[in-house]
């Protein structure tokens, strides 16, 4: 087949993501770029085409708000023949219920934290004059956002490739891709019918062709086609005097789940309130004739009660009848968010699917930023390709999970919701004890994972403890504080199996290890180190623990699954570095207390005191017949030891513990009460405290960053970072009202002025009083400053705090 001509990126499909994407690559310097649409472009045949363009920005994830906020900045600066290709409308989230009315009051606190503009609460008589066609009494009130709007979707298509091509961006479209070449795990080609475009960089943004694509690399993309319907209406009366295309504020119902946008004299309604309808991508056509999108037959019966629904709530839509009735397919992931970044077994091989028009533009940016710079500017990592772990690739939980997400669009949902299905897929060797013990299993990442044990409810009740109920009190226990004080004064045996582990090995293992890292990695053997990755910014993409083993043999304790894939993609191409995953072959346990070291050397033959096996080291001992790497440091900021074995001795490992613990009041302690614990020690959680979009020293990591030791990942960029003024860091709040407990994400303020907002919150049981993270510009991080937290649109004073709040010295840690 002969090569048509050689491209530096080849990005199927020419939707909204696709060029937006082309756009961005170009404005950041990429050349020969080629966009292929299998169908006439600009007028594609996929979800973008029938999009009815609403622009939400506010949503539970940042990541999806910002992208949203990045969005809306691209489409008001784009026109097409002098036409706006945005329609900045405003929205109304409206509450139909007492219920949803007190959730808007927290959605409200999101949005000010976010930074969403112009976002307030609006009364029921507010809301009939911002949208009379709204019944009297039927809303309790709404979130009303005056930046949201609606987007020209065929214009904003058009528009951004005319921006990409007059940056030489070449669109061909009437394209099939019939394949992708690739050897040594990296793209190399693209065939079409009549050529092939030599290339190492593929980035697939089909949407609901997009897992077809990525078969042809042998990889399985966890994205569904759903069948999801919007209907057009008659001309409304009370419309008749309209000239706009669109004058009248958005809508979403979360409680019916339904969405309303104007069409000049006629409204459109959309629903989630039916049964989820998924398509099998190998079904899914090619579509060739776009002048109609592809749609398939639409089913009355699911559009019974969202019409009734639409009609109780806007009474003159009675007089309408449904002139235009679509059932389009739409891209679903089993959570919802978009996909976005590079395939882990295919190098080249990128990815931007399963994004909205209201993220589209965000996307676009955060995927081209990613291929150039290594990093995107915004933290995507829950959109990245890299969060889903292997059992979400399977058909019957790629099936279940999106049918789930459907039905959850335009509902909230609470951070610690647990799916009924399908459970036990990861369990421990410990999991039958655990069970025997009344635990309460969170799903993480499919591992049952402890939260707390009904057992304990015996325990002693901590004093003057909130009584969590709505919102903060969901699947919460106040046996997570009891497990907590109890842990600080026996021993507490936590369940650490669900934690990532993997193991370096090679010839060339430690001079990796000294690259990825910032710390200093050339330690003797038997000794561990905290550490941090850190991306081509400069900022913190990882938090990770180094054991050293043998001289060129390391075990690393990981934050997420997406430190193994960074590390995975910047191994050396000469085979001196071998990584090993070792998370489904070994379990762990933690052992912390004061008591700790009494219980293990009750089952040890080595001398494990304080002298023989130090604070941060690791030893390769006998606990009992069972065979363990034990490691020297603390989850829970009390004495004692991480212990890792095979799964085969994990259950013996467990008993033995727990018969030699009965002595020294040993108890099992789920992960809530490890969640207070290391936020009463100040320990970041990777994720939630920290992200690739904050710097060590805004974290208040510098400790951790070692100039010379020599080249490291990020150290050109830091240096000129550690030049600079720090504008903000992390700070420990102390609210001075008890009988509240935020659960993260709250905005925190400075007169009437937003200056951030909480990463972890919690009770601290052993000094009973509530705590919050925030970032802060550094003129309020100053021990003292008075500021205040908003929770559920009522505002409590906070003082900043010297952290951390309980032994600061580490003195029972290292004892």
């Amino acid at each position: 087949m002969q090569d048509r001509e050689r491209a530096q990126v080849v990005i199927i499909g020419a939707g909204i993501v696709g060029c937006s994407a082309a756009f961005f690559l170009a404005l950041k310097g990429w050349r020969n770029i080629i966009v292929l649409e299998q169908g006439t472009l600009f007028k594609t045949g996929g979800s973008s085409f029938i999009s009815p363009g609403l622009v939400f920005q506010l949503h539970e994830s940042r990541t999806l708000t910002v992208l949203a906020q990045q969005s809306i900045q691209l489409y008001r600066n784009l026109s097409l023949r002098g036409q706006s290709c945005f329609h900045q409308v405003g929205s109304l989230e409206i509450a139909r219920t007492s219920k949803g009315w007190v959730d808007l009051k927290r959605r409200v606190g999101l949005a000010r934290s976010w930074g969403v503009r112009h976002a307030e609460l609006l009364s029921p008589n507010d809301v009939r004059r911002a949208l009379p066609l709204i019944a009297s009494g039927a809303v309790h009130g709404a979130l009303s956002v005056r930046s949201d709007g609606v987007a020209k979707v065929g214009d904003l298509i058009e528009a951004l490739a005319i921006q990409a091509q007059r940056r030489e961006v070449k669109f061909w479209g009437n394209t099939t891709v019939t394949g992708i070449e690739h050897s040594g795990g990296r793209v190399r080609a693209v065939r079409t019918p009549a050529y092939r475009i030599p290339t190492e960089h593929v980035l697939i943004c089909a949407g609901v062709w997009s897992p077809l694509l990525a078969e042809m690399v042998g990889l399985t993309l966890p994205l569904v086609p759903m069948q999801h319907q919007y209907v057009r209406t008659s001309p409304l009366d009370e419309l008749a005097d309209s000239v706009e295309e669109v004058s009248h504020p958005i809508v979403r119902d979360q409680h019916r789940q339904l969405y309303f946008r104007q069409h000049g004299k006629s409204y459109g309604i959309g629903s989630f309130q039916h049964e989820p309808l998924l398509v099998d991508p190998a079904t899914v056509a090619k579509h060739s004739d776009t002048e109609t999108p592809i749609v398939l037959p639409f089913t009355a019966r699911h559009f019974e009660q969202p019409w009734q629904d639409a009609i109780r709530l806007m009474p003159p839509l009675n007089t309408t009848s449904l002139v235009s009735k679509v059932n389009g397919l739409i891209p679903v992931t089993p959570d919802g968010l978009p996909i976005i970044g590079e395939a882990q077994r295919m190098r080249g091989l990128w990815v931007a699917s399963g994004s909205w028009t209201a993220h589209a533009g965000g996307v676009g940016r955060a995927v081209a930023e990613w291929m150039v710079d290594g990093a995107s500017e915004l933290d995507v990592s829950d959109c990245a390709i890299a969060r889903f772990d292997a059992h979400a690739y399977t058909p019957a939980y790629l099936r279940l999970h999106s049918a789930r997400t459907y039905t959850s669009f335009s509902q909230t949902t609470h951070p610690r919701s647990q799916s009924e299905h399908p459970r036990n897929l990861r369990v421990s060797p410990f999991y039958e004890r655990q069970k025997e013990l009344g635990a309460v299993f969170f799903d993480h990442h499919g591992w049952e994972r402890p939260q707390w044990y009904e057992a304990n409810s015996t325990l002693p009740r901590v004093p003057q403890i909130p009584d969590l109920s709505g919102w903060a009190g969901h699947n919460w226990s106040p046996i997570i504080g009891a497990e907590h004080v109890a842990t600080r004064e026996h021993i507490g045996l936590f369940d650490l199996t669900s934690l990532i582990q993997c193991e370096i090995t090679g010839s060339g293992a430690l001079k990796f290890l000294q690259t990825m890292t910032s710390s200093q990695m050339d330690r003797p053997v038997g000794r561990v180190a905290y550490t941090l990755m850190l991306n081509g910014r400069g900022n913190v993409q990882g938090t990770i623990t180094v054991a050293r083993l043998a001289e060129q043999r390391f075990m690393l304790g990981l934050s997420t699954a997406h430190d193994l894939v960074w590390l995975q993609h910047h191994l050396p191409p000469d085979g001196s570095v071998h990584l090993r995953d070792l998370t489904d072959a070994l379990c762990g346990v933690g052992v912390w207390g004061p008591h700790a070291r009494d219980l293990l050397q009750k089952l040890c033959e080595q001398n494990i005191s304080n002298k023989a096996f130090p604070f941060y080291h690791v030893q390769e001992i006998a606990v009992g017949a069972v065979p363990a790497i034990a490691l020297r440091l603390s989850l829970a900021g009390e004495m004692g030891w991480e212990l890792y074995t095979p799964m085969s001795y994990g259950l013996h490992l467990w008993d033995i513990l727990w018969d030699a613990g009965r002595d020294f009041h040993i108890l099992a302690v789920g992960h809530g009460a490890l969640d207070s614990m290391r936020l009463e020690k100040g320990y970041r959680r990777w994720g939630i405290d920290i992200t690739s979009e904050h710097t060590p020293y805004e974290a208040g990591l510098g400790d951790f960053v070692h100039f010379d030791k020599g080249e490291f990942l990020g150290k050109a960029a830091l240096t000129q970072i550690k030049r600079q003024l720090i504008r903000q860091r992390l700070c420990c709040l102390n609210l001075h009202d008890t009988s509240i407990v935020p659960i993260g994400h709250e905005p925190v303020y400075s007169g009437d002025i937003v200056v951030g907002f909480v990463t972890s919150a919690n009770y601290s049981y052993s000094m009973q009083q509530c705590i919050a993270y925030a970032y802060l510009p550094v003129e309020y991080a100053t021990v003292g400053t008075q500021l205040a937290l908003e929770y559920f649109n009522m505002r409590y004073t906070v003082t900043v705090i010297k952290e951390p709040i309980y032994d600061p010295i580490d003195s029972n840690m290292r004892g």
